[in-house]
């Protein structure tokens, strides 16, 4: 993944986002189109129905704290973002973001990115771009290549079925 110079529109949360706001319990039982519906409901109502495939979500610390349901991800991949920048995330969250393809950019200044700012990011040299924005770059850390792989395949179940037919 080189880096990309789509700019991507940015979202902001606070801190501490759980599971239970990006996949909440009540849409457990449906299916992962139900649930992506009500992402983030609780904290912005406005999120699921307005957000655009390829916008990124800039989250405070402590990202996707909670329960290990795959669907706080899935909910995200679902609705189109491209990643997901944030100071920290917990580590279930981490796994299973990358397990369903959602790119994690770890920046310990994402807060200073704007609501609506329009940002480009290159995983691998860990830079966020920040066309008129002051600073002009932000440093996240970089992104190990097998993790970009199962990013790029939509996943690991699908770089698994990439492989065993290649």
């Amino acid at each position: 993944m080189n880096t990309d110079t789509t700019t991507h529109r940015v979202w902001r949360v606070g801190a501490d986002i759980d599971t239970d706001a990006l996949a909440p319990g009540a849409y457990m039982k449906f299916g992962i189109d139900e649930i992506a519906r009500h992402c983030l409901q609780r904290v912005r109502p406005d999120f699921a129905g307005q957000v655009q495939p390829g916008d990124v979500l800039v989250a405070g610390p402590n990202f996707g704290i909670g329960s290990s349901r795959e669907q706080a991800a899935a909910a995200l991949v679902r609705l189109g973002v491209a990643a997901v920048i944030a100071p920290s995330f917990n580590g279930l969250y981490f796994r299973n973001a990358f397990n369903v393809g959602l790119l994690l950019l770890t920046c310990s200044q994402a807060e200073t990115l704007a609501e609506g700012e329009g940002i480009t990011f290159d995983p691998v040299a860990g830079r966020i771009g920040r066309p008129g924005g002051t600073p002009a770059e932000l440093h996240c850390e970089t992104v190990p290549g097998f993790l970009l792989d199962m990013v790029q395949a939509g996943g690991l179940l699908n770089l698994l079925k990439q492989r065993q037919t290649s």
